[in-house]
């Protein structure tokens, strides 16, 4: 089956860092686009970083010169380094193959008539809390 798992969030004080992993198994990792997605309470999901099958990277503005994505295809994993977090920054991160995925308001999930449903390639989040 699919599965994508987060790891590493937790609480760190502003400046600090953090380093999350994912671990995917179930799919042709090496050839899937992995990326980093967050969604703060009250906001809706959007993409922090993405890194291509062939390492090509991508950072929203926000993130850039702070964070950065990497993968060991070896291992399966997708990593994300999070430096200078600042509160901002506070949210539950979620990893996704983004080449295999649909973005909508609410990571990981689609609304369909009105409900909503987990969709695959997409892990279950880890919450990381930055405190100012």
């Amino acid at each position: 089956e699919v599965q994508v798992a987060e790891s590493g969030g937790g609480s760190v004080q502003a400046g600090g860092s953090l380093r999350l992993s994912c671990t995917a198994s179930g799919f042709s990792f090496d050839e899937s686009d992995m990326g980093w997605y967050r969604q703060a309470p009250g906001d809706n999901c959007e993409l922090v970083t993405s890194i291509s099958s062939d390492g090509t990277t991508y950072y929203r503005d926000s993130v850039k010169g702070r964070f950065t994505i990497s993968r060991d295809n070896a291992k399966s994993t997708v990593y994300l380094q999070m430096n200078s977090l600042k509160a901002e920054d506070t949210a539950v991160y979620y990893c996704a193959a983004v080449s295999l995925v649909q973005m909508g308001r609410r990571c990981g999930q689609t609304l369909v008539g009105g409900v909503w449903y987990s969709m695959p390639y997409w892990g279950e989040g880890t919450l990381v809390t930055v405190s100012s």
